[in-house]
């Protein structure tokens, strides 16, 4: 990064444009507002200080370069007392894997060991079985009329799936599901006070049960990743009760990353789906496209909208100019519909080549890609076959949010 003046641009500006994004418009179709925030430059003065991003090459660059860091607990740290940075459930996040930077992200990633090709094929059965049952359970409330997929398919294959890996009892699923959805509220662009303190009090709720599950697999081993996990950091901490909150955080970032967005992509797909026929028709036909489906599902509208990072040392980004330990926050759902990548990015297309950043980038890429995938092709290739004629009943609601997605409903019925 070369260093240069930065240009004044109108703070106003993104003001309007993010309060358009908080209401109910702005969240069901944030796009719109992207394009205008794009048509300003591909790097814009965020209201609240540091960067918005949209241009997909400078998205990309950040995310994998090493000069852009995480805003870690060292970050945070120095934002101050009283700020979103030092609340508990933020501080709590910046130890878990998604948060580090090498060397001891690097470490840390290596002491996961997940979703490699030989746990994904021991995988693909369960995820293959829970599907067909939460269709089961589908069918029989289509029978009566409509049905809300979110609620009965969407919500309950994440946690079913991770939590059979990590060995949970099903009779926690519904609590470790509501427990997320408030927990993310600590990783949003901008949190109000209120959905901090839900964030706070569920981060805590959630640290007592993975200590617990610990402690219980310290004392009596199985063959189960939090076991193994155990007995890796057994090897790399000799402090027993550092190792096993070591265990804890990469339980906590499995359960969080595998829950919340993988829900919103499997409702996502379905709904774009169903809004364009002709794609579902070509996989009723072609159900070689289902991957590609997936795939364009992510670029069009990912989970996840809003990456941050910090500046490492004062350079440009574009040309604009970045000061060390400023963050920028790379707006990947406008990335991934920057004309300057892909033509006719408003189109929904699967014949498109995959190129989106819906999976982060560089050392931080996604640790549960393969498996989010996995559930997302899985799903479709049952539901084209068992249901070719779904249809949508109304269009979705959606929750408050900016950088994490998630629908409220996706109701549907048979035609």
């Amino acid at each position: 990064m070369e260093t240069a003046t930065t240009p004044p641009t109108d703070r106003r500006f993104a003001v309007a444009l993010f309060s358009r994004l908080r209401t109910a418009k702005g969240q069901a179709n944030p796009f719109p507002v992207y394009a205008e925030l794009r048509a300003r430059g591909e790097v814009a003065d965020a209201p609240w200080g540091g960067h918005l991003v949209t241009g997909f090459q400078a998205c990309d660059q950040v995310l994998r370069s090493r000069e852009w860091l995480e805003p870690d607990s060292r970050w945070r740290a120095r934002q101050g007392h009283g700020t979103r940075w030092t609340a508990p459930s933020s501080r709590e996040m910046s130890r878990t894997l998604p948060a580090l930077n090498p060397p001891e992200h690097t470490w840390v990633r290596r002491s996961a060991g997940m979703f490699d090709r030989g746990s994904l094929e021991q995988l693909r059965g369960t995820v293959d079985r829970f599907t067909g049952r939460f269709l089961d359970t589908l069918a029989e409330r289509l029978r009566d009329g409509e049905a809300d997929f979110n609620a009965l398919v969407s919500e309950e294959l994440p946690v079913a799936t991770i939590g059979h890996w990590l060995g949970l009892p099903s009779a926690d699923f519904r609590r470790l599901r509501e427990l997320t959805h408030d927990q993310v509220f600590t990783q949003e662009l901008l949190p109000s006070a209120s959905q901090l303190a839900l964030s706070d009090a569920a981060t805590a709720e959630l640290r007592d049960y993975f200590m617990d599950l610990v402690r219980a697999r310290r004392a009596a081993p199985g063959d189960d990743p939090v076991s193994r996990w155990i007995a890796v950091w057994d090897t790399m901490e000799s402090d027993r009760d550092r190792a096993d909150e070591a265990v804890y955080f990469l339980a906590l970032f499995v359960l969080l990353a595998a829950l919340e967005t993988t829900a919103t992509l499997l409702s996502t797909m379905t709904l774009l789906l169903l809004e364009h026929p002709r794609q579902w028709y070509r996989l009723l036909v072609q159900p070689e496209f289902v991957p590609a489906a997936v795939e364009e599902t992510l670029r069009y509208d990912p989970p996840t909208h809003v990456i941050s990072r910090v500046a490492s040392r004062d350079g440009l980004l574009g040309d604009v100019e970045v000061r060390k330990d400023e963050m920028v926050h790379l707006l990947v759902g406008a990335a991934n519909r920057d004309p300057a990548r892909h033509e006719d990015p408003e189109l929904f297309n699967l014949h498109r080549k995959p190129a989106h950043l819906a999976f982060s980038g560089g050392v931080h890429y996604c640790l549960g890609a393969p498996l989010a995938r996995l559930e997302a092709q899985t799903l479709l290739r049952q539901l084209v076959t068992r249901f070719p004629r779904l249809t949508l009943v109304r269009r979705p609601t959606w929750a408050p949010r900016v950088a994490f997605r998630r629908l409220l409903n996706l109701d549907v019925a048979l035609s």
